[in-house]
């Protein structure tokens, strides 16, 4: 844990290598993300229209770009590149994650409530010639 709270230990610019447990981590969730981006546009190309389709597209698009720079990420680890395989590109992959993840999560909240105002839309049109 003193390690992880080190300076050192996130700019280096030639880490030591990842130890497997940690670099499995990684590729675990490499896999987990490619297995999401294929399911995620399976249900996009079925929902491809409606309240739901935004979400859905944000979902693939979240999926596939963090599969390819969790496998950059990887790549550069496993053939140790100096600076490309520094642990704070680590670290910013995990908060790009979670803010990303926030503004999804952001959308889906938004959609009851232009649900609602499509519904008043449509009571309201009702009554135009």
């Amino acid at each position: 844990m003193e390690n992880l709270l080190s300076f050192n230990f996130w700019f280096k610019m030639r880490p030591a290598a990842l130890t497997p447990f940690y670099f499995n981590i990684i590729i675990g969730l490499v896999v987990f993300l490619f297995l999401a981006a294929i399911i995620l546009s399976i249900i996009q190309k079925r929902n491809s229209k409606g309240l739901y389709c935004r979400f859905w597209n944000s979902l693939v698009v979240f999926s596939w770009a963090n599969l390819i720079f969790g496998l950059l990420i990887a790549f550069f680890n496993y053939e140790l590149v100096p600076f490309l395989s520094s642990r704070f590109w680590l670290l910013l992959w995990g908060i790009g994650i979670i803010v990303w993840l926030f503004f999804i999560l952001k959308r889906l909240k938004s959609i009851p409530e232009r649900k609602k105002q499509l519904a008043e839309e449509a009571e309201f049109k009702k009554y135009l010639p």
